[in-house]
């Protein structure tokens, strides 16, 4: 089958790796050449991930049978319609649908109506009248901007925002650059990422990952798009119970239903829940309509079934459970990234990767948003690459990736801490007070 792949990052590299082991042809569109997914394609097409008016007709000349959206930007542009009108199927949903991500105060505002569990207390704002109100009332909040902000957009009291003023002032700043900000109740606990693949009736789950949006080691720093993450070998997490898993996957299959009917069609392709686990159970902080980036590294290397077949069903409507076998091991995904990432990256520098000793380390590695150029590798202003290590536990997997971290030079950076025994011990201690149980 010939399939497309749209973006440049390690995401699309480690999807695009799983379907050419399920026997596709790749056609990959991306801005940056990244080698790893360049390596692996028929063909590919240097352009932006929202330029329809190049993409889509290069996927009919190439005879695509089946697009895969990697990003969330070409969603909220409506690449998928495209797609469709001129017979290619797509793994992603609508724009109408995608709106489950790009649009945040869609999403609590249907959750409301449907009276499905997990929201907080809160105010979608399209002015400052009664902003300030609403911010003192709540104490302790969240400030999430209406649009797409790259994972950077959502900022938490006491963390990002240290006065009840700044609050306000960016608050007021995401009205003005999206039209509409949604405030909310802080939630404490940890957060878990739940990928689930949906055919619009069927809703399949996937190992749990924790991911690391600061930018530096002890949650510290500005927030990323994710610095990396971990999974476990019993697809939950340490900190979790079965009972958060089932939680979290009974608010998916409820949303999955709810937004067919908001929005008169199936929402098919990837529902991936942002959820916390709190002393009041599990509530959801987000969704996304696209595999996560980093934990999609966490997952599909685990998965032992055909991601082909499973993308194929979501299109065709004939979803099953039983498609989705994942081994059971931990997972440590860890990303290298530019110096100054998630304030102002230093890029354009030389980047030297020895992928054979990463291989001999036991890691696999993931290319994103670099540029190959025939003098050599070169950092781009985002994530470079993602290393992931793979074992019997979490120790082990993040011994691999740390070992694989070594053979990877230039001016770069990355978070030594993600998935380390201490740093699991903390969270484990963390949810013990939050549950009352120490």
């Amino acid at each position: 089958m010939k399939v497309l792949i749209v973006g440049g990052g390690a995401r699309e590299h480690c999807i695009a790796d799983k379907l050419k082991e399920d026997g596709a042809e790749l056609f990959v569109s991306m801005n940056n050449l990244n080698p790893g997914l360049a390596r692996i394609s028929s063909d590919i097409l240097r352009a932006a991930d929202t330029d329809m008016a190049k993409i889509v007709p290069w996927a009919g000349e190439k005879g695509i049978e089946l697009a895969v959206i990697g990003p969330e930007a070409p969603l909220e542009k409506g690449m998928v319609d495209e797609l469709e009108k001129v017979g290619i199927p797509a793994v992603g949903p609508h724009r109408t649908c995608a709106r489950l991500e790009t649009s945040k105060s869609f999403t609590r505002n249907l959750l409301e109506k449907y009276k499905i569990p997990g929201n907080p207390k809160f105010r979608v704002f399209k002015s400052s009248d009664g902003l300030m109100d609403f911010i003192r009332e709540l104490g302790e909040y969240v400030v999430k901007d209406e649009g797409l902000a790259g994972g950077k957009g959502v900022k938490l009291s006491g963390e990002h925002l240290k006065s009840i003023q700044e609050g306000y002032d960016y608050a007021v700043s995401c009205i003005q650059r999206s039209g509409a900000v949604v405030v909310e109740e802080k939630f404490v606990g940890e957060e878990f990422s739940l990928q689930c693949l949906t055919d619009g009736k069927t809703v399949v789950g996937s190992p749990l990952a924790q991911d690391h949006k600061r930018a530096f080691e002890g949650d510290k720093g500005p927030n990323t798009g994710g610095m990396g993450s971990y999974s476990d070998a019993n697809h939950l997490l340490p900190f979790l119970t079965r009972t958060d898993y089932d939680a979290a996957m009974d608010i998916t299959r409820k949303v999955c239903v709810a937004i067919g009917k908001d929005c008169g069609i199936p929402y098919r392709g990837v529902m991936y829940g942002g959820f916390i686990a709190t002393k009041d159970g599990v509530r959801l902080v987000e969704y996304n309509a696209r595999f996560g980036d980093p934990e999609t590294m966490n997952v599909i290397p685990l998965l032992e079934t055909s991601l082909l077949d499973m993308f194929t069903a979501v299109i065709e409507g004939n979803l099953k459970e039983s498609m989705a076998r994942c081994s059971k091991k931990a997972t440590v995904c860890k990303y290298v990234v530019p110096i100054g990432y998630g304030v102002k990256s230093e890029a354009g520098h030389p980047l030297h990767v020895d992928e054979a000793a990463i291989a001999r380390a036991g890691a696999r590695l993931y290319y994103a948003a670099v540029d190959q150029r025939p003098e050599g590798l070169f950092t781009g202003t985002s994530r470079a690459l993602g290393v992931v290590g793979i074992g019997e536990t979490i120790r082990e997997a993040e011994a691999k990736a740390e070992k694989a971290l070594a053979h990877v030079k230039g001016h770069v950076c990355m978070r030594h801490d993600i998935g380390t025994p201490q740093a699991i011990h903390a969270k484990v201690e963390r949810m013990k007070r939050i549950r009352g149980r120490i």
